[in-house]
């Protein structure tokens, strides 16, 4: 009924016409005000949607003081949906600026004769737990009603009662020996006693209550040894455990004695799912003898289904420090073999099942424990891993069911894993996956192609040999038109593009083309041009975009396949750099820059106001001011031919006192550049603080051109400006970081030779070696799969926005600041907020009346404050000061931090303008000093007395 319900309220609403906050407000209203109960219904289900559109507390606070009004006169069928509102709007209780009078209108209906109506209104409590957790006429009521003799009252109770405790440490020990005397009274039904043992596991909030609790579980499933009872009661038992912390050791064992002791299945299933919680939760806690135990459990029992549970923990722990105590905490660990470890049995055991699941879970244990454990000879392990990868990849990839193809995800995530922490093994992974391409189905292809190039993206595996292999299955595939062939198009596409590290030639190229002219879309085309541009195979991408311009519907979509296009073209020409050439290299970078000016021009004609594109224009523009200044660098180095020193430089030099003066101009030249240099590499670091969203290899890129800029500077002042004071300590150590792509690979090996080259002082020219590396433009360029945003509402403000808020100069203005962070569809994907950063700054625009000497403090304000977002809104207050007359412009600027305490600048930045105007007294006494005329006794009074 829960799930019918919120997917009710999830979907109503629909066809709502855009309304400001208060009109949606007053729409709804009326819907409430009607006399029929269905419009009435209508309003009450539509008003999640009005808190998820206007987030703020002042509307919020509106509409549930309307909701419990409904509450308080309505039926019970209107009571019913108030209730499913409020428990899907939990997040926005806490907005509710006026808790006592939304409290007292609901619960003047605990009062009601309807059991009913009581009933729900206690599940209402329940749901506000977190807004009044110390609300003494909620606790008495909730008491009260648990003594019921009507059942649905008694089961709202215990809903309520369950919510109280967890969130109100007073209400948990007054309710504990309540409960436990029902639990163990006679008169309470079986059924009752299951729903309310439930509740026991929240009473953790101090060590003494979740050690009676604890005593009070243990006796019950001692003195209650049905299945049921036992079942509730264990689970009870582990969530109790897991929030107090201390006695996790002794509920694995007590999970592990039923797991061993127990013949009932239903019962060694809790016990293993319980198992499983614990060691997703806190796998440091598991001792030798834990795992020893549960190995023995797993060897011994003979039905599947218990021992694919079992290894489903086993593999869990496996992933995790516990697999190193294991190892190294046991007796004689040095002298025994990896083998001998019963851990180890059973995965050999388990990787050849007939149960395809079982078999899974073995070579998982086996990857992690020679992904983990490094340190020790598992050459025998890593083979028994291999070769059991090898036989369930056969296996699966030859079976199109869902099972089989989740085995498989399990398989090929297992062997990149493996792959990387054992890079030797790569080639035979590779040639096992390249044998199977060809024979395997159409699902399993895909990710098989997915898993190859993973591989290959770290450690170059895929030789130039493979491509035939490749390109003969390709054209099998383009044969036919299904989503399934669309999709593995694209996989083998990425993988060619991989495995070919320079240019594709002109055979592959046509032979892509030809296939998707025959079979494909232009969505799948699109996708493919896509990974092109993302591997670097710039002219193959700028084919495939001419081929989609006039395929598109919306103009906005013509202009970013044009600019996309731009820009692999001119990526395109920077791939003919030479080193020695400089005058084509020139020619070659204005080429590029008139191709990159095109591409922005129509870059910018795409963006619209909901999605501007500001990532890809400002990683466009810094682009282009690096190819401009490269050019700028050559030219620099090249007007030492054209304009040599004058013949008096050396007297210059002497006489200033700058030695570099001896090289004449050039030397002013290459300062600026190298100032330009530096500068380009700030305004990366700021492209970089404003990607929140962007995925990790995105960022690594981004960082690598800022590295780049740096290293140029760097080189030319240790090699012209001051070679004495340069060092390259801190750029020395970014060869030796793993890399996670091909284009990292060689931006790494340039940076080397760079350094060795500057470091022998042997070569003195602008390094354009970085250019020829074809630019790799990364996923967040093209898609974004985590969004966030920050919205702000700032009071007091005004109603037109350029319009200024009046304030005396005697008085401070207490700016409030409320926010909402808005997430897309996959919240916290790469990185999640920790605390949000406002930074409240005022400047004065025009000055009115007379300049008098005021402090400087008083000037300016400058504040920055640090809140939390609680469930995804947060608040706060800044003082401002005011003193000088005229109207200052105030700035309120929001910048996040992620749990690994890195700053973002997300913006948004907001402003309004406050007029600071002269208090009414003293300007009487101005004027009056003006006028001659002395201030009166009352005047006088009244100056004394001010200051109170």
């Amino acid at each position: 009924m829960a799930a019918g319900a919120k997917s009710f309220l999830a979907d109503a609403g629909y066809g709502e016409q855009e309304l400001d906050a208060n009109s949606a407000l007053m729409e709804l209203d009326k819907g409430l005000r009607s006399g029929k109960l269905g419009e009435q219904c209508e309003a009450v289900v539509r008003f999640p949607r009005l808190f998820q559109k206007y987030p703020f507390p002042i509307l919020i606070n509106s509409a549930f003081l309307k909701l419990a009004d409904v509450f308080r006169v309505g039926n019970n069928f209107l009571r019913l949906c108030v209730l499913k509102v409020t428990q899907q709007s939990e997040k926005h209780l806490e907005k509710i600026l006026n808790v006592d009078e939304f409290v007292k209108r609901v619960f003047s209906v605990i009062h009601s004769n309807d059991p009913v109506a009581r009933a729900i209104t206690l599940r209402m409590l329940g749901s506000m737990a977190s807004i009044i957790p110390e609300r003494k006429n909620a606790h008495h009521s909730i008491r009260q009603s648990l003594d019921s003799h009507d059942n649905v009252e008694v089961e709202a109770a215990i809903f309520a009662a369950a919510n109280f405790s967890a969130q109100s440490k007073d209400f948990a020990v007054g309710i504990c020996n309540k409960i436990s005397e029902m639990i163990q009274g006679l008169a309470t039904p079986v059924d009752l006693k299951l729903k309310l043992i439930p509740i026991l596991q929240h009473m953790h909030h101090d060590a003494s209550l979740a050690s009676s609790s604890r005593q009070l579980l243990q006796q019950l499933v001692t003195s209650y040894p049905s299945t049921k009872m036992v079942i509730v009661t264990l689970h009870t038992f582990t969530l109790l455990a897991a929030s107090s912390l201390v006695d996790i050791p002794k509920q694995i064992q007590l999970l592990l004695q039923y797991l061993k002791n127990d013949p009932r299945k239903a019962v060694k299933r809790l016990a293993i799912q319980d198992l499983k919680l614990l060691a997703n939760k806190t796998p440091h806690t598991w001792s030798r003898e834990n795992i020893q135990a549960l190995c023995e459990s797993a060897l011994n029992t003979p039905y599947d289904s218990l021992k694919m549970g079992m290894l489903s923990v086993l593999s869990t722990l496996s992933g995790t420090i516990a697999i190193k105590q294991y190892f190294s905490s046991a007796p004689g660990a040095a002298a025994t073999t990896a083998r001998s470890f019963d851990l180890v049995k059973l995965a050999q055991e388990c990787c050849y099942h007939n149960n395809r699941g079982i078999a899974a879970h073995g070579v998982r244990i086996l990857t992690n424990i020679s992904a983990s454990c490094q340190e020790k000879d598992l050459l025998p392990l890593e083979q028994d891993a291999v070769f059991g990868l090898e036989a369930l990849l056969v296996l699966c990839s030859q079976d199109d069911s869902p099972g089989a193809q989740a085995t498989l995800k399990i398989t090929l995530t297992c062997m990149v894993k493996l792959v990387k922490s054992r890079p030797h093994l790569s080639q035979s992974v590779v040639e096992s996956l390249l044998a199977q391409l060809h024979s395997a189905q159409d699902s399993a292809r895909i990710l098989m192609c997915h898993c190859l190039a993973a591989i290959a993206m770290q450690l170059p595996v895929l030789a130039d040999g493979i491509l035939g292999d490749l390109m003969d299955l390709y054209k099998l595939i383009g044969q036919s038109a299904t989503d399934k062939k669309q999709e593995l198009l694209v996989s083998l596409a990425t993988v060619i593009f991989v495995s070919s590290q320079k240019a594709l030639s002109t055979e592959i190229k046509t032979v892509i083309k030809q296939q998707l002219e025959n079979a494909s879309n232009g969505w799948t085309a699109y996708r493919i041009a896509r990974q092109a541009s993302r591997m670097g195979n710039h002219d193959m991408a700028r084919e495939l975009y001419q081929s989609l311009l006039t395929q598109v519907a919306s103009e906005h979509f013509y202009f970013w396949l044009n600019s996309l296009k731009e820009f692999s073209h001119a990526e395109q020409c920077l791939t003919g750099l030479q080193e020695d050439n400089y005058s084509s290299a020139l020619s070659c970078i204005a080429e590029a820059l008139k191709s990159y000016h095109k591409g922005i021009a129509s870059l910018t004609a795409a963006s619209t106001p909901l999605n501007p594109l500001s990532f890809q224009c400002g990683f466009v523009k810094l682009r282009i001011d690096l190819l401009q200044a490269f050019s700028q660098l050559i030219c620099t180095c090249n007007s030492l031919k054209t304009s040599p020193p004058p013949a008096i430089a050396t007297t210059i030099a002497m006489t200033s006192g700058n030695d570099l003066q001896r090289c004449g101009r050039i030397s002013n030249q290459m300062k600026h550049s190298m100032e330009e240099f530096r500068n380009l590499a700030t305004r990366y670091g700021d492209l970089y603080q404003s990607s929140f969203d962007a995925d990790s290899a995105t960022l690594r890129n981004v960082e690598l051109q800022q590295q780049s800029c740096l290293l140029i500077s760097h080189a030319i002042e240790a090699l012209i400006l001051d070679p004495e004071s340069a060092s390259f300590q801190e750029y020395s150590s970014n060869g030796t970081a793993h890399v996670e792509s091909e284009y990292e690979r060689r931006m790494m090996s340039v940076f080397n030779h760079v350094l060795e080259e500057v470091e022998s002082l042997n070569r003195k020219y602008a390094p354009v070696s970085y250019l020829a590396i074809p630019l790799s433009f990364q996923r967040y360029f093209f898609q974004k799969l985590q969004s966030t945003s920050i919205k702000l509402a700032l009071s007091p403000s005004p109603r037109n926005p350029a319009e200024p808020i009046a304030v005396q100069n005697n008085q401070q203005l207490a700016l409030k600041v409320e926010g909402v962070v808005q997430h897309g569809s996959k919240p916290g994907l790469f990185r999640k907020i920790q605390s949000v950063c406002l930074n409240v700054s005022s400047v004065l625009q025009s000055k009115s009346g007379q300049d008098y000497k005021i402090p400087i403090d008083n000037m300016t304000n400058e504040m920055e404050q640090r809140v939390e977002p609680h469930n995804d809104y947060f608040s706060t207050q800044f003082l401002l000061n005011f003193v000088i007359l005229g109207t200052h412009n105030i700035t309120v600027e929001s910048s996040v931090i992620d749990s690994n305490g890195i700053v973002w600048k997300t913006g948004p930045k907001t402003t309004i303008f406050v007029k600071s105007l002269e208090d009414p007294y003293s300007q009487q006494v101005r004027l009056q000093q003006q006028q001659g005329q002395p201030p009166s006794q009352q005047q006088q009074q009244r100056t004394a007395y001010s200051r109170f």
